[in-house]
């Protein structure tokens, strides 16, 4: 494959993404809640030709129709541990086919990317995180927009209760994390 270059996957950003050598990898898409996850996973999937892992999909279209009022966090985390064990064996499968895997999982805390990482370095699978660093002004009017116009990249409302919640579950990717990363800012 000649090394081809392109340039930005969002135009406010100043890297190249050079697609001969991160072909087998894992892509860790991360943001806090509205910073564009998603599109920014819709537009890497068209530069790399990998397999997008929703979990606002899995969510919608797996577990949202059985979730009842007195069903909270703990409910969700324990299918959405559940949808990643699919999701572990299908990265495998794809990394043997030579196919990249973006993770928009949300990927809001430490441990949680530390899994993924972790997975990768026993498996020999490249990582590379992709942190979208938007402001909490920006993101909420995005959220308000999204939920007014359900479009594309809507699978269910978030409400400003919500919003604000994830603003205080959300840890930021640290220096050692960010390192060889890429940074997506406003």
């Amino acid at each position: 494959m000649p090394n081809r270059k392109f340039s930005s996957l969002n135009s406010r950003t100043n890297h190249s993404l050079d697609v001969s050598k991160h072909r087998k990898m894992i892509h860790l898409i991360v943001g806090n809640t509205g910073s564009g996850k998603t599109t920014y996973s819709n537009r890497l999937k068209e530069k790399t030709k990998g397999i997008i892992f929703s979990i606002d999909k899995w969510n919608k279209i797996l577990f949202l129709p059985d979730k009842t009022d007195k069903d909270g966090l703990e409910w969700f985390l324990k299918r959405i541990e559940r949808a990643e064990s699919i999701i572990l064996s299908l990265i495998l499968q794809l990394e043997r086919a030579g196919i990249d895997s973006i993770l928009d999982l949300g990927l809001s805390k430490f441990e949680h990317r530390e899994k993924f990482r972790k997975f990768a370095k026993i498996n020999n699978i490249k990582v590379k995180i992709h942190f979208l660093d938007i402001s909490k002004e920006t993101r909420l009017k995005r959220i308000f927009k999204r939920n007014d116009e359900k479009g594309e990249t809507f699978e269910f409302e978030v409400t400003r209760e919500n919003f604000e919640f994830m603003e205080s579950w959300f840890e930021k990717p640290t220096e050692i994390e960010l390192k060889n990363g890429i940074l997506i800012n406003e």
